[in-house]
């Protein structure tokens, strides 16, 4: 599963980071493996997703989303 396959509102755990010519600005952003990500909204139109990492806001392109490997975290009710 990759990052952009979560829904807003879902939490998740990056596992990898695949290897390709965004990975370092991916990394220096810092989305790093086992870093919580939740995702908090799309675009009207789905592209970009707002994204909540480390306490900051972030707004990445689903492009980008794609080559990050994550496991969705189940919330606690």
């Amino acid at each position: 599963m990759t990052l952009k396959d979560i829904k807003p509102g879902q939490t998740c755990v990056i596992v990898n980071v695949l290897t390709n010519n965004l990975r370092k600005r991916i990394i220096d952003m810092g989305l790093t493996n086992r870093t919580l990500v939740k995702v908090k909204k799309l675009a009207p139109l789905g592209d970009p997703m707002e994204i909540l990492v480390r306490g900051y806001l972030l707004t990445i392109r689903k492009a980008e989303a794609r080559t990050i490997e994550v496991t969705l975290v189940e919330e606690v009710k």
